[in-house]
Formats: C-alpha cells, sequence, structure tokens
C-alpha cells in the first residue's frame, strides 16, 4: 500500500516568499493550460500533456518569469490538470482564484529531496531553489517498504453490515451506534448570525472578508471533527472485522437540490434540503472513504450491495412492508410482529444481502455479543492553438 506522511515546515521569510511565488507562478500555468483544453473541446479536439509540456518549454524561453519556479513542480501542474480533466470533464475542472486559492505545488522528483538528521526532534530537507528548510522530526520517515497489503485478516470470521443514517450517523448490525456533534449549539448560533451579517455586508469590503474569515474557522472546527470521527469509526470497525458490507450509494446524487427549473419546479424543496444537508452533515462518502483506506492496513474487505428495500424488509421473516418502519428509530413487522431499532434491521438487511447471515441477537458465531454504544463522541489532434500557452498571464 502507498501511504504518506507529513511534516510542517518552518520555512524562513525569504522561503515563504519564494514558496507563495512558485504557487502563484503554477496557478497561472494552470488557468491558462485549462482554458487552452477547453478551446479545444469547443472545437471537438482534445489537447493533452504532451503538447502542453512541450509548449511550456516554449513559453519559458519567451517569459523569464516562468524559469523562476522549479520546471518539475511545473510540469506536475499540468500532470495533476491532465488527470483532473480525464476523471471529471474539462469543463467541470474548476479555475484557481487568486482569491479563494491557497497557493500550493509539489515537488515530484525525489532524487532531487535530501533529507538529514540535525537533532533528536529536528530534520532538515533540501528543496529544490529553496534550500535546506528544517522540520519537526515527529516520526520515523519509513520508505523502506514500496507494496504491502495483509493477506489475512486477525479475526477471519467476522463481518458487519452498516447502514449510514441522518439521527445516528453508523448504525451497525452488530447493534452497535457511532455518532458525534460535529457542531455545538454556540458555533451554530454564531454560524447563523455571521450568515446573517455577511449577506447586508458589501462584497469587496473589508468587513466581508472579516465575516467570511470568521464562518471559516467555524466550519474549518466542523469539518476537522468529522474528518477525526469518520477515520477513528473506520478504524475501529475494520479492526474488529474481516467483511464490511456498506449500501452502494450515489452520495453525490442523493445530496442534489431539488429546487428544479422555473418552468419545472421541484416538490418538497425545503425537506429535501434538510436531508441533504443531514447527508452531508454525516459525513457519508468520507465514512466510506475511510473504511476504504483504512481496510489496506488490517485485510478487511469492503462490500457493497443494493440499497432497495432494506429498511422496510424484515430481518427474521424477509417480508418487506413500508408500514413496518413505524417511524425513524421503530421497526415494527406487520407480518410476524418483530421488533428492532429500525437502522440496526436495515444493516443486519445489508448484511444478509451480501451473503453473511446475522442472528437475532447480532452475533456472527465468533464468540461476539451485541455491545451498544450510545450516541457520543469518507491523442491529441493537430488544430491551431486559439490561446497558446506562450501567452500566459504573469501572475
Amino acid at each position: 500500500m502507498l501511504t504518506g506522511r507529513k511534516y510542517r515546515l518552518a520555512l524562513t521569510s525569504e522561503q515563504a516568499e519564494s514558496s507563495e511565488e512558485f504557487g502563484n507562478i503554477c496557478r497561472s500555468v494552470w488557468n491558462t493550460a485549462l482554458e487552452q483544453r477547453r478551446e479545444y473541446r469547443r472545437r471537438g479536439a482534445w489537447m493533452n500533456y504532451v503538447p502542453q509540456a512541450a509548449e511550456l518549454a516554449d513559453a519559458k524561453r519567451e517569459h523569464a518569469w516562468l524559469k523562476v519556479a522549479p520546471s518539475h513542480i511545473l510540469h506536475q501542474t499540468l500532470k495533476d490538470l491532465d488527470k483532473a480533466c480525464r476523471a471529471h470533464g474539462t469543463f467541470k475542472v474548476r479555475w484557481r482564484s487568486k482569491a479563494r486559492w491557497s497557493p500550493s505545488f509539489r515537488f515530484p522528483a525525489g532524487n532531487l529531496i535530501t533529507v538529514e538528521r540535525i537533532g533528536k526532534k529536528r530534520g532538515r530537507v533540501k528543496l529544490p531553489k529553496l534550500g535546506r528548510v528544517t522540520f519537526r522530526w515527529s516520526r520515523p520517515l519509513g520508505g523502506e517498504e514500496r507494496t504491502s497489503t495483509p493477506r489475512r485478516h486477525a479475526m477471519q470470521e467476522t463481518a458487519v453490515g452498516i447502514d449510514r443514517g441522518v439521527k445516528i450517523a453508523v448504525p451497525t448490525s452488530d447493534g452497535d451506534f457511532h455518532d458525534r456533534q460535529f457542531a455545538t449549539e454556540g458555533e451554530q448560533t454564531r454560524y447563523r448570525r455571521l450568515q446573517q451579517r455577511l449577506v447586508r455586508t458589501k462584497k469587496g469590503s473589508a468587513n466581508r472578508r472579516r465575516t467570511i474569515a470568521a464562518i471559516n474557522r467555524i466550519m474549518s472546527r466542523v469539518t476537522d471533527r468529522r474528518a477525526d470521527f469518520c477515520a477513528w469509526t473506520a478504524n475501529r470497525i475494520t479492526q474488529r472485522n474481516a467483511v464490511v458490507v456498506l449500501e452502494n450509494l450515489k452520495t453525490k446524487n442523493m445530496s442534489k437540490s431539488a429546487k428544479g427549473t422555473v418552468a419545472n419546479p421541484g416538490k418538497q424543496v425545503a425537506q429535501k434540503r434538510g436531508l441533504n444537508r443531514a447527508i452531508l452533515d454525516k459525513g457519508w462518502h468520507r465514512l466510506e472513504l475511510g473504511l476504504t483506506n483504512a481496510a489496506r492496513y488490517t485485510g478487511t474487505t469492503v462490500v457493497k450491495v443494493n440499497p432497495a428495500y432494506t429498511s422496510q424488509t424484515c430481518n427474521i421473516c424477509k417480508v418487506v412492508d413500508s408500514e413496518s418502519r413505524k417511524s425513524q428509530a421503530v421497526f415494527e413487522c406487520t407480518a410476524c410482529g418483530h421488533q428492532a431499532n429500525a437502522d440496526v434491521n436495515a444493516a443486519r438487511n445489508i448484511l444478509n444481502a451480501a451473503g453473511y447471515a446475522v442472528s437475532a441477537c447480532g452475533d456472527l458465531g465468533a464468540g461476539r455479543s451485541v455491545n451498544q454504544e450510545l450516541p457520543g463522541p469518507c491523442e491529441a489532434v493537430p488544430v491551431q492553438l486559439a490561446i497558446p500557452l506562450v501567452g500566459i498571464p504573469r501572475p
């Protein structure tokens, strides 16, 4: 498996200034190359990395300021753009705005980077055109192992189904409930007041910038808590289970707006908006990503099943009836009378859909019983270029 470790560099003021300049140059290259690709697509042609890299070399001979940044980080910018356009489509890739994008870049040439230890807790790395930069040696660099995948999970006979919810984030077929509040009541109140203040501010004003910065600080804390919760939950679940079964949900499609158009207005827009917020707040997709990532370390297999009728099916008699789900939390089968938590019943149906049996009490034949947790702490085409790379605007 490929893993990464992050270290915070202690840049000097000169190095920080150079780094910001490198980032701005990369931003200009990204935006110009993206516009070039879009112009090609408007003509029904396609532009890729190879010809753009060749034109970048020509542009550097004409514009000396392009030579300030190391060549390989500019080429890496074009590679990242190529990957983004192939994955999402040329017209869906975003511009890098000077106002809303933090300058960043990557050094892909590892052979040009040397690292040395200069103390018990300090190290030093030599970066192209930046020189030597110190950093805190918080943990070993590693790097000897290139690929590794656990062949067997430590608990081979274990499996769990997960039903992602809007009230409880992660109910499982074992009867566990994993949840956490990401924003305190005080933060929610302050966030609403800041939104009201933002509406009254003038675009481009200092007050607007300060208000946006205050909103971003609150949302950054919320995002960090959500990421921590999803990573912690994913790690705990994969450590205990050799198989994790999820519903194959398209979260992006499920959280789309229902407002429609003027000609065809949507229905129950307010209710759908509330559901969208709940789905995004619980981090459904981030949890899925966390499980997939954590599974690489434990040997866990992540399985996705069809989500149809999992919340309406009785886990005992298998009868499907929408009337069985009495409320968000209560399931009572209209056929056999079986009663259970609605989310746990759905999680057990999800586990059964993958071919793993679960008993009514939640045991999986591995000596485990229900451990319930209260809610608490995812070929270039030769045509005339409309916007050549040699016309890159200087940042």
